[in-house]
């Protein structure tokens, strides 16, 4: 069994801050439920029951406690809680992020706040040494997200992420630590073990 991981708070400019989920949450989850998106990427339950969003928010509980992830709530400055950032540790070669913000606090620089936050802290505290995002290439508003965040393509892996019954291409982003230097764009990218792949709240980014 991993070691246990503690998600902390932070603090990220403008107001924002990042914590541990909490089971009144709920509503947060109930709103991604009817996202057309979310749910496909992510384990966020559709259709939406109270009893499905609490098992939501232990299984983010779950992660911490397995060191399988560090699952963080994304709170605006008016303490409403409007999405999440998600860190899931990959051993040496460092950790994959995901996030999504849920449509009504979109459009407002919370995703790229709130990932850049996120992305920081485990690159200075945790000492990790590369961080690794997955975008669809059509979602254009996540790729501004990822590269306010201070993130940089790297390329494109084919068939990468899987929808139902589709496989859909996705680009990667990344961000090294001080020691590290992001690698140059190249295409395609070096893909990656996909037992690891979305489905766990890991998965593309979200504006």
């Amino acid at each position: 069994m991993e070691r246990s991981l503690h998600v902390p708070d932070l603090a990220a400019p403008g107001g924002l801050a990042l914590r541990p989920w909490r089971l009144s949450d709920l509503d947060l989850v109930r709103e991604a439920s009817d996202d057309p998106y979310i749910p496909l990427v992510t384990t966020v339950p559709s259709p939406y029951s109270e009893a499905e969003g609490r098992a939501f928010v232990e299984r983010q509980w779950e992660r911490a406690a397995s060191g399988t992830g560090c699952p963080f709530v994304l709170v605006d400055p008016g303490g409403r809680p409007v999405g999440t950032v998600g860190l899931w540790p990959g051993g040496e070669q460092g950790a994959a992020l995901g996030y999504w913000v849920v449509a009504s606090a979109r459009g407002r620089g919370a995703a790229a706040t709130g990932l850049a936050a996120v992305a920081d802290w485990a690159l200075s505290e945790l000492g990790l040494p590369r961080l690794v995002l997955h975008v669809e290439p059509w979602n254009t508003a996540s790729v501004r997200v990822a590269e306010r965040a201070g993130f940089r393509r790297e390329g494109m892996l084919e068939g990468w992420l899987r929808i139902g019954d589709e496989r859909r291409d996705v680009l990667v982003f990344a961000r090294s630590g001080p020691a590290g230097k992001t690698a140059r764009r190249t295409s395609p990218a070096r893909r990656p073990d996909t037992s690891r792949a979305p489905g766990h709240d890991r998965a593309t980014g979200m504006h």
